[in-house]
């Protein structure tokens, strides 16, 4: 999860927010949806507006804010976004059981990121509890969590030397990914039969860990050269990621089998699958068999 834009669920529904002017801001037409079950909630929202302003005297848009969000088709859209004080006045207005319910939910997810601000372990802390409540192994969580860490720490050395826009920062991941695993993002979420599912949450430990390190050196590069701009960050990027594929093929050659796996965990928990393949554990034998004979 980035720390500036988030996805957050009630009742198995998202709700799409954004961390702006030191406070969360949820998309709107997200809540309108949860809590009247519309088929068109933009509609919904639209009429609420209007009877706002003439039947309560609320002038809604003045404090609505219009940010960017991801929309379904993965482009950033001009959203109405609301903190939570407004939500609670548009709720209000808006005939629903779950309206008590959705505000007690609300307050505590907004207090949950001042708690998170105040002691960054918090932060850590939930995402471990989610991923184990998802299946996965205290040895997984513990590298994702890394790796986490790893990234952000990347993407704030690219904002202090002017990378600024999200096309940029996919641009430079891509590029690391490439060298890397010879295959981008995109690429390889296709080799793994993904659609919308995060990619490393579905990587095994040894991608996990050519992923951390392509971002680790690609971060020490950056610093040691004090790279500026976009195009002297590019290169940071692509030589970073050429030292983790390079180490990654001498894996595969000890190994005997790729690092890249089609394996994902949309069928079965991370902790009911074996970390090394059974082909890969086999390699391994048969290289020390191979090694004693020769000894």
């Amino acid at each position: 999860m980035e720390k500036e834009n988030a996805l957050v669920v009630f009742e198995d529904k998202g709700i799409r927010r954004l961390w702006h002017n030191e406070e969360w801001y949820y998309s709107v037409v997200d809540v309108v949806a949860v809590l009247t079950k519309s088929d068109r909630p933009r509609k919904y929202w639209s009429d609420l507006k209007l009877k706002m302003k003439d039947y309560e005297g609320f002038e809604v848009s003045v404090k609505i804010g219009q940010l960017k969000l991801i929309a379904p088709d993965g482009k950033l859209r001009e959203t109405d976004c609301a903190n939570v004080e407004t939500l609670f006045r548009v709720i209000q207005s808006i005939p629903s059981p779950n309206a008590n319910k959705f505000k007690l939910w609300l307050a505590r997810v907004g207090y949950e990121r001042v708690q998170e601000i105040e002691n960054p372990e918090l932060t850590q802390r939930r995402m471990k509890e989610l991923y184990k409540a998802k299946g996965y192994s205290d040895d997984w969580i513990e590298k994702r969590v890394r790796g986490i860490v790893i990234r952000d720490e990347l993407t704030d050395e690219w904002k202090n030397r002017g990378v600024n826009t999200n096309k940029e920062f996919a641009i430079l991941t891509a590029e690391i990914s490439k060298a890397t695993f010879d295959m981008t993002p995109s690429e390889y979420k296709q080799h793994k039969g993904l659609k919308r599912e995060n990619l490393r949450d579905h990587m095994n430990d040894l991608e996990l860990i050519f992923s951390m390190l392509g971002e680790r050196v690609s971060t020490e590069i950056t610093k040691n050269e004090n790279a500026q701009g976009y195009h002297e960050v590019e290169g940071a990027a692509k030589r970073g990621g050429r030292v983790a594929g390079n180490a990654r093929k001498e894996t595969e050659k000890e190994l005997g089998c790729p690092i890249t796996s089609q394996d994902n965990f949309l069928n079965s928990p991370e902790k009911n699958k074996f970390l090394i393949s059974s082909h890969t554990k086999n390699n391994i034998k048969k290289k020390r068999l191979l090694k004693n004979e020769k000894s």
